[in-house]
């Protein structure tokens, strides 16, 4: 019974984050981290939340954090062949699923620096280092696809700004470190290092991108 309360207590602090959202499914692994869905990924998931769906505002607001950017934070591995030739089509993924393009751009800036072999030591892989778990969520079918790694982490970072109202500061984090750490965290950014690393350098090149509209905008075919 103590189980069955804290898996149900688990859900409800996710669907409490999730206002804005239709349908939701819960599901809480062996470990103990719940898991929100828009479609039930296996048996294990249930329906727990059903609402009608609300519109979404047409551009993220941006709420800036309180942690500044350290200069060691700073992002030095662009590769700027690999930024030429995949920010045309990071560009049109931003743009098929109603997400900024200049926050697009920013995550991956970030996330892999346009190389979309990067794999980072949890094992994050992509341009927009997707975690295997995350891939199956969204039915990626090739994690190393260009297309099919932007289509999924754009998927992610649409559900994270509806998850979490619109608050571009806690989707950013939650991309980073789960949904879960940033509901547990009481709907602030989580107290890990890395996040409050990354959530600020994210914000500084989605200023700069909005403000100077530097990324490649001719869509070309792959």
């Amino acid at each position: 019974m103590t189980k069955v309360l804290r898996t149900c207590g688990a859900i409800l602090l996710l669907a409490m984050a999730s206002q804005a959202a239709a349908d939701l499914y819960g599901y809480v692994d062996e470990k103990g981290v719940a898991h929100l869905s828009r479609v039930p990924l296996h048996e294990g998931y249930y329906l727990f939340k059903k609402e009608p769906p609300e519109p979404l505002p047409e551009e993220p607001r941006a709420v800036i954090p309180v942690f500044p950017v350290p200069a060691a934070a700073r992002d030095t591995r662009i590769n700027p062949a690999h930024r030429k030739h995949y920010g045309p089509l990071v560009t049109a993924v931003a743009r098929e699923h109603k997400l900024d393009v200049a926050l697009l751009h920013a995550v991956i800036t970030v996330e892999s620096g346009y190389n979309p072999k990067a794999q980072s030591s949890k094992g994050a892989m992509g341009l927009m280092q997707l975690m295997p778990e995350t891939a199956r969520r969204y039915a990626v079918k090739n994690i190393w696809d260009p297309r099919d790694n932007l289509n999924g982490g754009a998927q992610y970072l649409r559900d994270l700004l509806v998850m979490f109202n619109n608050n571009l500061s806690l989707a950013l984090a939650a991309y980073n470190a789960g949904e879960a750490a940033v509901v547990q965290a009481g709907n602030e950014i989580p107290p890990f290092a890395e996040t409050r690393s990354y959530v600020p350098r994210v914000l500084a090149h989605y200023d700069s991108y909005r403000v100077l509209g530097t990324w490649p905008k001719a869509i070309s075919k792959f």
